[in-house]
């Protein structure tokens, strides 16, 4: 398996711009946290969060092409699982997600956009977010309006009720705040 700092340079290769490197890190620090409780494994999890937008600066004007190019690309250095979890993670590609590492991605990198803008408005930034604040912004349909709360509670497929999933994602980005700016 690719290890994190090939991935990286993977990612600085591609021109990943800053805005979508922090996403990168936010998604793999979920997505490690979800395999953790979970019993998976933590460095295949973290790897395919990631890297799921590796292809993004190249496909942001082909949407159903976002994640088959990423997932081709990295054929040989992820399993196949990941790889797949990689396509399924956008709707646009026509692959479902079927296993619990596809819903993981799924709804751990939706759930970042989220925890991000709410940090952003908070004085203490990721100090103390969770659940309960997290809910609240969810109902503002305006808030963060391009994060699909649909997406998010797709965590019920992982087992984990939608109160759990939100703490454990605002924990794990927490881990990360210093190191991006949410500090």
């Amino acid at each position: 398996m690719i290890t994190r700092e090939h991935a990286l340079r993977l990612l600085a290769e591609a021109d990943t711009p800053p805005h979508l490197l922090i996403h990168a890190q936010e998604t793999e620090a979920v997505l490690m946290a979800l395999a953790e409780h979970l019993g998976q494994d933590p460095a295949l999890w973290g790897r395919v969060g990631l890297l799921h937008d590796l292809d993004y600066p190249a496909t942001q004007d082909s949407p159903e092409l976002h994640g088959i190019i990423a997932a081709n690309t990295l054929g040989g250095m992820l399993p196949e699982i990941g790889l797949a979890a990689i396509r399924a993670h956008n709707p646009a590609t026509g692959f479902a997600p079927q296993s619990p590492l596809d819903f993981a991605l799924r709804c751990g990198e939706t759930v970042t956009g989220l925890i991000h803008a709410a940090a952003l408005v908070r004085p203490l930034r990721t100090h103390g977010l969770g659940a309960a604040s997290l809910r609240k912004k969810m109902k503002d349909k305006r808030f963060a309006a391009t994060v699909c709360r649909q997406t998010i509670a797709e965590c019920q497929h992982l087992g984990l009720e939608l109160d759990a999933f939100l703490d454990l994602a605002a924990a794990a980005i927490h881990t990360l705040a210093a190191d991006i700016d949410l500090d």
